[in-house]
């Protein structure tokens, strides 16, 4: 099962309050991400939210078509006082 972090400006600032995001296969439900995020990062999941963004295709700037995989984005709010290290910021 695929699970990986998304790191951008916008997920960093989510991370502060408590909300993760991830990206994970296409066909996980919402209790499989609970499941394997509370096993891999030993945290307890309050809640998960989930957005699909359909794959496409796309021309490069040489007129090749390059295909643009489907993905499900999910963004984790976990229990209170608990955090997980990927995303803290290091100064």
């Amino acid at each position: 099962m695929k699970l990986e972090p998304v790191i951008t400006e916008k997920s960093l600032e989510l991370a502060k309050k408590g909300k993760y995001t991830f990206k994970v296969g296409i066909g996980m439900r919402k209790g499989q991400i609970r499941q394997l995020i509370s096993e891999v990062f030993n945290v307890h999941v309050k809640t998960v939210r989930t957005m699909n963004f359909k794959g496409e295709e796309k021309r490069t700037l040489t007129g090749r078509k390059r295909r643009i995989m489907p993905v499900k984005k999910t963004i984790v709010t976990l229990a209170e006082k608990e955090k997980i290290d990927i995303f803290e910021n290091k100064k």
